[in-house]
């Protein structure tokens, strides 16, 4: 029996429409992680472009579990010699662009190579709960629903 591979016209993309309120940020990133390569779908190939597109509305509102809000670091370098800057989660959050957290989680769960730079540009994060998604009708995926421990108060 031969390996199943898709070809680029077998293709089929839709647009799913997430709202993070509430949910703890690893198990979003997991599950949009695997939303975006398209593992969910039984036609998957590693090595193409398969999954979905992914709209995430009110990231600012992102949950983290325990004492990660205060005490989680992200670390970024000008390029200069001791040019090392550091900032916290809440910091992140609390800030201008606090959809940042939730973007970098989800990379940090694609492999590392063109194609997850690739997949990148089919997600969209807005950190409130309007988009200019609405031509596309997407279809809304409960993660709350899914699992009792994805959602905090």
């Amino acid at each position: 029996m031969k390996t199943y591979t898709a070809k680029p016209a077998d293709i089929e993309k839709k647009w799913i429409l997430i709202d993070a309120e509430g949910v703890v940020l690893g198990r979003l990133a997991s599950i949009v992680a695997m939303r975006l390569r398209g593992k969910h779908k039984a036609t998957f190939t590693p090595h193409m472009d398969m999954g979905d597109n992914v709209i995430i509305i009110n990231a600012d509102k992102v949950k983290l579990t325990g004492r990660k809000r205060t005490e989680k670091t992200y670390y970024r370098h000008t390029g200069h010699p001791g040019g090392i800057k550091s900032t916290t989660a809440d910091k992140v959050l609390d800030g201008k662009h606090p959809h940042r957290v939730v973007e970098s989680a989800v990379k940090r769960m694609l492999p590392g190579n063109r194609l997850s730079r690739q997949l990148m540009t089919n997600l969209r994060i807005y950190a409130g709960a309007e988009h200019p998604h609405e031509a596309q009708a997407p279809d809304v995926l409960d993660v709350k629903s899914l699992n009792a421990k994805n959602a905090r108060s």
